[in-house]
């Protein structure tokens, strides 16, 4: 049985669809649905609110980076056991990749684009804020827009007052849509943001559940939730689940050895994606996680993975851990394998804006001033642990930092851009693989498979150096 879904849109961002998709993921829950929590896109920090609400992990759905026919694999694997499914959307319901020239009306990566595919119903989120009567204008476009995406009713957020919400209401009906809720202006429902957005619910702990306790209490309070699962559906065509083993290809032979993989986390290092380690343990690791703020290395590891988060924010406590940045520095100058996205290459620089990082690179982190978003296309123009020379991917940045070489350091590019730019970007060095660069693991099975086995090789080889200094 496919599982039904709802996707919350918006007209726009900034109109509340986390603070509602959250809600309404812990209201169902909380009236006895199992929920499966989904997000449009990249974004790594939602789906984390998205798990303490729906007490279970936040996945993502984006036709860019695994392509179109991977989203109903992945949708029918994340929502497996589930009854229900909520999908939060990303930036307004059409918004997607910017490609110049071209003309279709549903955007590579949108919300419209994964409702569409998932054949599930839209309900629009509308910041009530400044609009009366030409609301109904607005919700008509969006409903008309394009015929294969349906737009079933609205939750109208931020309203000042009976009258104003009679008024919507009233648009509402004009364009022919059902009012699922209706949420009045509250400054406690504003969620705590930075340079990036949402401040990742991991690293408020207490503050972040008391944060999702109070917008399940509106959703609870304020949502119809029946009609909400009435309207909730799924035409998602007829295909396997998305299965870590399977994608691994039939050619795909584990090692025989089980290598420990050390996957960096707490609340430093937040961005994953939950299929990064359910391939790596179909690929033959055991997987040991471990929090560079405070705890060393684990024992005989023979892997590093140190993913996307907020080494800015976290620098002092990053740096003061320097039991952790030498076990990091021995790792990687016996061979181990190393794969860093984001945050994890400005940890393995020498510094951070002067802050001593782990010293593995010999590069120099800063924050800067400018935003740097969006998709790449990119081709590998070094052979590492995941990729070989002239292996394409596509991939997303998000970043407010720098990285520039030490004076005369020789530091092989990770990927050159496939575009007029021609500009290359990471860093090959060694064993390690690091590189702002995020690439959804599901889109490329093959490396992961690849890193596993390049770990498993680094654990035969120490088990023969032991064996002969033993003997």
């Amino acid at each position: 049985m496919v599982v039904p879904a709802v996707v919350l849109a918006a007209p726009a961002s900034g109109s509340g669809k986390t603070t509602l998709s959250t809600g309404l993921m812990g209201a169902l829950r909380a009236a006895g649905h199992r929920v499966a929590p989904f997000k449009v896109g990249p974004d790594y920090i939602d789906p984390s609110y998205h798990a303490v609400a729906a007490g279970r992990v936040g996945r993502n759905l984006d036709p860019v980076l695994v392509g179109a026919d991977l989203i109903a694999p992945l949708y029918k694997s994340g929502s497996a056991g589930c009854d229900i499914a909520v999908v939060e959307g990303v930036m307004g319901l059409f918004d997607g990749r910017i490609i110049p020239g071209d003309r279709s009306p549903i955007a590579a990566g949108s919300t419209a684009q994964v409702a569409e595919i998932l054949g599930a119903p839209v309900v629009l989120v509308v910041d009530g804020s400044g609009h009366g009567h030409t609301l109904a204008a607005v919700l008509q476009g969006l409903v008309g827009y394009a015929s294969s995406v349906r737009v079933v009713g609205v939750i109208l957020n931020r309203v000042g007052s009976d009258r104003h919400e009679a008024v919507l209401r009233d648009a509402c009906e004009r364009a022919g849509l059902a009012v699922f809720g209706v949420v009045r202006r509250d400054p406690a429902m504003t969620l705590p943001s930075r340079h990036l957005g949402l401040v990742p619910a991991a690293e408020q702990v207490q503050q972040g559940l008391d944060a999702v306790a109070a917008m399940v209490d509106v959703a609870r309070a304020e949502l119809d939730l029946e009609a909400i699962v009435a309207a909730a559906t799924s035409r998602v065509a007829d295909t396997a689940a998305w299965d870590p083993r399977t994608a691994l290809g039939d050619e795909f032979a584990a090692p025989a050895t089980c290598p420990r993989i050390a996957v960096a986390g707490g609340p430093a290092f937040t961005f994953s994606y939950a299929e990064h380690g359910e391939l790596l343990s179909a690929a033959g690791a055991e997987i040991v996680t471990f929090d560079p703020l405070r705890d060393r290395l684990p024992d005989d590891v023979a892997g590093i993975v140190i993913g996307g988060g907020f080494p800015e924010v976290h620098a002092a406590e990053l740096s003061a851990n320097d039991p952790l940045r030498r076990d990091v520095q021995r790792a990687a100058a016996s061979g181990v394998p190393i794969h860093a996205e984001c945050a994890g290459l400005l940890y393995l620089g020498t510094e951070l804006d002067g802050t001593p990082m782990s010293g593995v690179l010999p590069i120099r982190g800063h924050f800067g001033e400018r935003l740097t978003l969006g998709y790449r296309d990119a081709v590998a123009l070094t052979d590492s642990a995941l990729f070989r020379a002239g292996e394409r991917v596509t991939g997303h940045e998000f970043h407010r930092t720098g990285v520039a070489p030490m004076p005369g350091a020789a530091v092989p590019p990770a990927w050159g851009w496939r575009d007029a730019a021609a500009r290359t970007e990471g860093v090959v060095y060694g064993g390690v693989h690091a590189s702002y660069l995020h690439v959804h693991p599901a889109a490329v099975p093959p490396a992961i498979a690849r890193f596993v086995a390049a770990a498993a090789e680094f654990a035969v080889r120490q088990g023969d150096v032991a064996a002969v200094d033993g003997h």
